[in-house]
């Protein structure tokens, strides 16, 4: 069989996963210390595990609405608004996806046209790209600089918009680089994108998880909420990976044909999730509260630490990750990656994974416990050590 003739042109030109590709890497490997996952090592809190199981027990095991349940919208719209100041509808502004990139995914499917360009500012996490192409859409990547904070600027973003721009993805705060974007950074770029009638997907699934600010949604800006799917989830403000459990507010509009793409394609989110998903709505603003003081100290330690084994990094302002400059060794961040594997058991993410624009960067996640951190910073220290002989 020739599968050449058969197979689809744009399924073959998508690139695997260069996290996975590390992480896969270790599968054989012993001793190895691993800050390549941005999973929280935190176990899924009691209670909502709890509201899970309970429903089970219960037999509620049916199909919900395809929107999901009423009882998780009316939890979610409340959220959003308590601690967003967003304001949508649980009956037609929300909808509950298979995890944040089902959300990502039917966002660019409702809006993108065969042709239509979408901006991508990288570094960004790895599905905005092949989401884009897999919905018939140009990716256009616009590269972040260093010098700007990672962030996206006004001017960027004017340089970047054609005749065919349809939209933004906006990915703050960012993995993998750490950086948000401040409600200032947000009131410079709103006038562009209204200017040029863009639609926003804003992932904001790291929303809980800043430091020093709270964070704010480029949905709550005058002009943008009309122009604007919020993307977000469970997974890492409630330690929630394998529930896979997302979400999109955005305008009914909108919604509706999100939820024509879900329908079809999906049905409805896993009924069990969804249990747990209301009672981490409803009762897991402390569970929130624990897990980012947690990830606080851990975000010092490794940046310290870091920077005394010789590794050039900015502070990060949100997500559990840092982007560390190791641009000065000489190598590519591929290069890099596999010698400190190799020699000293440290798996970290190669920054080209998350685009051309991470080179010389590699991505460490500090969504593990301080004690693996600091295991981890002793062989990075040692391997710097060495490569300065």
């Amino acid at each position: 069989m020739d599968y050449s003739t058969i197979l689809s042109e744009r399924a073959c030109s998508l690139q695997p996963s260069g996290i996975r590709k590390f992480f896969d890497m270790l599968e054989n490997m012993k001793d190895v210390v691993a800050l390549t996952v941005g999973q929280p090592d935190f176990i899924t809190p009691w209670h909502i595990r709890e509201a899970g199981i309970r429903s089970l027990e219960e037999g509620r095991t049916y199909y919900t609405s395809n929107s999901g349940l009423m009882e998780l919208r009316t939890e979610l719209s409340g959220y959003a608004l308590r601690r967003f100041g967003l304001e949508y509808d649980p009956k037609d502004e929300i909808l509950v996806t298979v995890g944040g990139s089902e959300a990502i995914d039917l966002a660019l499917r409702a809006v993108v046209d065969p042709g239509d360009e979408v901006i991508v500012p990288q570094p960004s996490f790895v599905c905005y790209d092949p989401l884009v192409t897999m919905a018939g859409g140009v990716p256009v990547i616009l590269p972040l600089k260093k010098e700007n904070g990672f962030v996206l600027t006004p001017e960027e973003l004017e340089e970047y918009i054609t005749p065919k721009t349809k939209a933004l993805v906006l990915p703050f705060p960012n993995n993998p680089t750490g950086s948000i974007m401040t409600k200032e950074q947000l009131l410079a770029i709103a006038p562009v994108i209204i200017k040029h009638n863009l639609v926003v997907i804003s992932d904001e699934i790291y929303a809980e998880l800043t430091y020093g600010r709270k964070h704010v949604s480029v949905a709550s800006l005058e002009g943008m909420r009309e122009r604007t799917i919020v993307a977000n989830g469970f997974s890492k403000a409630y330690a929630m990976t394998g529930w896979r459990m997302g979400y999109t507010l955005a305008p009914r509009e909108i919604t509706a044909q999100m939820h024509k793409i879900h329908q079809y394609g999906i049905m409805c989110a896993p009924t069990t999730a969804q249990y747990a998903a209301v009672e981490a709505v409803k009762n897991g603003d402390g569970d929130i509260e624990y897990m980012r003081d947690e990830y606080n100290g851990r975000r010092r330690l490794i940046v310290n630490g870091l920077r005394e084994a010789g590794i050039d990094c900015m502070m990060p302002d949100g997500a559990f990750y840092v982007f560390a400059d190791i641009s000065r060794f000489g190598m590519t961040s591929e290069e890099f990656c596999e010698k400190l594997l190799a020699e000293k058991g440290v798996a970290i993410v190669p920054g080209t994974a998350f685009g051309a624009s991470g080179e010389g960067y590699a991505r460490i996640s500090y969504a593990y416990s301080a004690t693996h951190i600091k295991k981890a910073i002793l062989r990075i220290t040692e391997f710097v050590k060495d490569l300065s002989k």
